[in-house]
């Protein structure tokens, strides 16, 4: 912002000129007698709450005495000088010492406010961002900060954005906060879905127009054509090369392309370890419990297609069971819980083998129903991924409004009218102008004061 664009009583300084700067330093670690007392000690990982009321670490009076760490008021502003906290920023709440990669400001008493202060450097985060000077821990210095331009509002105006920034940015954040609960929401709405698929609910006003309404209750070892483990090796030399799907090449149970990997295969491997469209890879062994034993169902690629030995292939009788009927089973309710107590654990490797996996019991309706339930239940996620995008770009609006908000209020555009309104709080002797000159000239005394004294 330019001078000549300042809203009237504005002017342009600096921080140096707003706030006396400081910063602290550490205590030496190979002194255990230097910490856990009762001294607040505020590192840049305490920063990024508006206020700050304890720490995660304090230190003692020898503490203190013994490192560069020095005491600052409850009402300064803590703001991060290194690596990516750059431009974190607080109130401290407390009186508290700090740590070295903290810089911190007393705002001047009659020129400028704690949250005003607060609410600037939140507003230039990334400008100090931008500043950052080094290499992979960029940094700034109180240089840096002290020679950072303000455009300073009279103080009455301070209060008035202060004021107004409270109440917007809580209500974006209570905004945040409820757009922020909905995905979860949705993870319930599908899993209820599921329930009610698995449990015949979800196709009851269906049954009432069927022949056959009962459902057959069986193992899914009797719906299994052939089973097999995975390709073991890692690379051949004769043959063609073939794609083999590891976990890697997928994700939430969909294909992901772009970083797929070749071996060569003969004939006999090929036929042994192609995929076919509706066949369902399990997941046979993995670090996490909650992946291991999880039912995958293959879509045809055009080029044929193998898996290694971290999945177990199933192919299932098609004119009994639905591929994607069984993944429902299988991965929720009682049916993951089978599976997930069917797993056996060596070495922080979580194991599953054939015969459990067609142990797993299953009730099984008619195969039209089966479609049946397949159709409701894609149209139902279907719905529900709809609402969870909109969700997501309602929550990237909102992250941008604070920014925006912030921006509008250094502007001046959010006090354009109360200063229409209070010409006498903005000109004068309460212009910012005037009110830096006042505070520059009680400095200079009170320095001019200090020298005398020493000098005698």
């Amino acid at each position: 912002m330019s001078t000549e664009k300042l809203p009237e009583g504005w002017v342009k300084t600096n921080l140096e000129n707003i706030a006396s700067w400081g910063s602290g330093g550490t205590p030496s670690r190979s002194h255990d007698e230097f910490y856990n007392g009762n001294i607040p000690w505020i590192k840049t990982g305490d920063l990024g709450p508006k206020l700050i009321t304890k720490t995660s670490e304090y230190i003692t009076d020898d503490g203190v005495k013994n490192s560069s760490a020095k005491y600052f008021p409850k009402g300064s502003i803590a703001i991060a000088m290194y690596g990516a906290t750059i431009g974190k920023t607080s109130i401290l709440g407390i009186e508290a010492t700090t740590n070295q990669a903290c810089a911190v400001g007393i705002p001047l008493e009659g020129l400028t406010s704690s949250f005003f202060l607060y609410y600037f450097l939140l507003n230039e985060k990334n400008a100090f961002i931008k500043k950052g000077k080094g290499g992979a821990q960029p940094n700034i210095s109180q240089g840096v900060i002290k020679e950072h331009s303000i455009c300073l509002p009279p103080l009455a105006e301070q209060k008035v954005i202060t004021d107004k920034l409270d109440t917007l940015l809580a209500q974006v954040d209570s905004t945040k906060a409820r757009l922020e609960q909905i995905p979860q929401i949705l993870k319930r709405f599908r899993q209820a879905v599921l329930t009610a698929a698995i449990s015949g609910k979800l196709t009851e006003d269906y049954r009432e127009n069927q022949v056959i309404t009962s459902w057959e209750n069986t193992t899914l070892g009797t719906l299994i054509i052939d089973s097999c483990n995975g390709l073991a090796k890692r690379s051949g030399t004769d043959g063609e090369d073939i794609t083999i799907l590891r976990l890697a090449d997928f994700k939430n149970a969909q294909r992901i392309r772009g970083n797929e990997r070749k071996i060569t295969l003969d004939s006999k491997e090929i036929n042994k370890y192609s995929l076919k469209k509706s066949d369902i890879l399990v997941i046979r062994v993995n670090g996490s419990a909650d992946l291991a034993g999880r039912f995958i169902e293959y879509k045809q690629n055009d080029d044929i297609e193998g898996f290694c030995d971290h999945f177990i292939r199933l192919r299932l009788n098609s004119e009994k069971i639905s591929s994607r009927f069984l993944t429902f089973i299988a991965n929720e309710g009682e049916g993951r819980f089978y599976l997930r107590n069917s797993l056996s654990t060596s070495a922080g490797q979580n194991t599953i083998n054939q015969t459990s996996i067609k142990g797993l019991a299953l009730s099984l309706p008619t195969l039209p129903e089966q479609q049946e339930i397949v159709r409701r239940v894609e149209q139902l996620f279907a719905y529900a991924d709809t609402i969870e995008k909109q969700v997501n770009n309602a929550l990237a609006r909102v992250n941008n409004l604070t920014q925006s908000i912030l921006a509008k209020a250094f502007r001046g555009e959010l006090t354009s009218q109360w200063r229409a309104e209070n010409p006498d709080l903005i000109s004068g002797e309460n212009s910012a102008a005037a009110l830096l000159e006042k505070i520059k000239a009680e400095r200079a005394a009170s320095s001019s004061k200090k020298v005398s004294r020493k000098k005698k």
